[in-house]
């Protein structure tokens, strides 16, 4: 079964919530041939490796993000993917100010999840600074959102 679904995770500098996001959905289809995942940053500069916290809280999940680097989110990486999911309302803003014509792709990462005490399409916090629990509090909101994310994907692409 050739790649179908390519999906994108965008936050901000592409170093916190984006990759941690792209290595944990990476894990939750790693047994699926039909997807493809990546990462990108409506402000980032190319090449900065992921936080630190980033990179160990996701080996605590039996994640590795080696040769990860950030990119700027580009019209030709939104040529090549089929869902790109934004952190916050902020970046979907930015993403169809920039990018209209890709408009019809973009979704909030948590636009199909109920997250406890914060209920459908919260925006994932920025754990820059916090410490390593914010970045836990982060994973814990990613793990929520990625099954109904990959659910999403299912019911609305067509087989052929």
């Amino acid at each position: 079964m050739a790649i179908e679904k390519h999906v994108l995770f965008v936050c901000t500098g592409n170093t916190c919530r984006s990759p941690m996001a792209e290595g944990l959905f990476r894990k939750a289809v790693e047994s699926r041939a039909d997807f493809a995942v990546g990462s990108a940053g409506v402000s980032a500069r190319k090449g900065t490796p992921a936080n630190p916290e980033t990179v160990a809280l996701l080996k605590k999940h039996g994640v590795d993000l080696k040769g990860f680097s950030s990119r700027p989110l580009s019209h030709d990486l939104l040529r090549e993917v089929t869902h790109v999911f934004a952190m916050t309302r902020g970046h979907l803003r930015a993403m169809e100010t920039a990018f209209p014509e890709h408009a019809d792709k973009f979704y909030l990462t948590c636009e199909f999840a109920e997250v406890p005490g914060e209920g459908i399409g919260m925006d994932v916090p920025d754990p820059i600074g916090m410490g390593r629990r914010a970045y836990e509090e982060v994973a814990d909101v990613l793990e929520i959102a990625i099954p109904s994310i990959i659910a999403y994907i299912d019911q609305t692409t067509k087989e052929d």
